[in-house]
């Protein structure tokens, strides 16, 4: 059977890193002057680097050391989209998953969305903390207070303002549902774009699913099994 595994910020809080809505959430936690919803889009990266830097660094690249868990060892040989950008998957020995919202330990040239760029290695450790601001505008090729097109580089992260391109693989993402014999949500709350195109797929192809939380979002599937538990109960019984 053709599995296909969709993967959310659940399967890796037993790595110590915090799923998004949650009491310490990516999402719950802003910075002085922003919601996460408004520091997460590429206008905040163009208008307030400083800004959107240190708050990238601070909630997200300082995780960017923990390991995988035992659930990334399960999936590492599995057909899996990732919604995850900890690189975690990776680190685990999967070789062909689709990180579908960016790697943590990547960036790119900025660039006009839906142009080829090619992701490249993110040197973190290079950065002082010291001088935070100088340090990570250093980093990002920034030079005059805002990121240059073609000059500067961007995190390789999906941000909300933006949409899914090839940088992200979204056709083989989508080619991976259509030839799917079941989709298994794992540790997902169903509340990005990625998800909805799956459950959408599933039913129009009458695709079966499983979604796999303690507390189960509900969709509107008419072939849909919710396991009531977390994924690393679920591998133990599969």
């Amino acid at each position: 059977m053709n599995t296909l595994y969709i993967t959310g910020a659940g399967v890796s809080a037993a790595s110590g890193i915090p799923t998004f809505r949650g009491e310490d959430g990516y999402w719950t936690i802003g910075s002085k002057n922003y919601t996460p919803m408004e520091m997460a889009t590429r206008a905040m990266y163009q208008n307030a680097p400083k800004e959107f830097l240190a708050w990238y660094y601070h909630r997200f690249a300082t995780y960017r050391n923990h390991g995988p868990n035992d659930v990334h060892h399960w999936l590492s040989d599995k057909n899996l989209i990732t919604q995850n950008i900890d690189g975690l998957d990776g680190k685990a020995g999967n070789k062909n998953y689709i990180a579908i919202h960016g790697r943590l330990d990547q960036m790119t040239l900025f660039h006009e969305q839906g142009e080829p760029v090619t992701p490249v290695a993110t040197p973190w450790d290079s950065v002082d903390e010291s001088r935070l601001q100088e340090s990570l505008f250093e980093l990002f090729n920034i030079q005059n207070q805002t990121p240059d097109l073609n000059h500067s580089f961007k995190p390789f992260v999906l941000l909300f303002d933006e949409y899914y391109t090839e940088l992200y693989r979204i056709t083989q993402a989508q080619q991976r549902m259509l030839n799917a014999d079941k989709i298994v949500f794992m540790g997902t709350s169903f509340s990005v774009n990625i998800t909805q195109m799956a459950i959408e797929i599933a039913r129009n192809y009458d695709i079966p699913v499983e979604v796999v939380d303690p507390a189960p979002a509900h969709i509107l599937h008419a072939n849909v099994t919710y396991k009531k538990m977390n994924a690393l109960d679920y591998i133990q019984s599969n």
